[in-house]
């Protein structure tokens, strides 16, 4: 994984609950999954829109 190994994830753990407090760590957590959730859903919507189908429409009407 990037070449971290045990100690430096333990190191930037560290670190992470020193800057941030062990108390906001889950609220920190929980906008990290939301932001990740929803850029993979717009990510699925564009790969959606940008279907052979809708090219073509899209060459039709200009």
């Amino acid at each position: 994984m990037f070449g971290f190994g045990p100690m430096e994830l333990i190191l930037i753990l560290v670190i992470v609950i020193v800057l941030f407090g062990a108390k906001r760590l889950p609220a920190i957590g929980e906008g990290l999954a939301k932001g990740i959730r929803s850029f993979r859903t717009n990510m699925n919507d564009e790969s959606k829109a940008s279907t052979p189908k809708a090219d073509e429409k899209e060459r039709q009407i200009h």
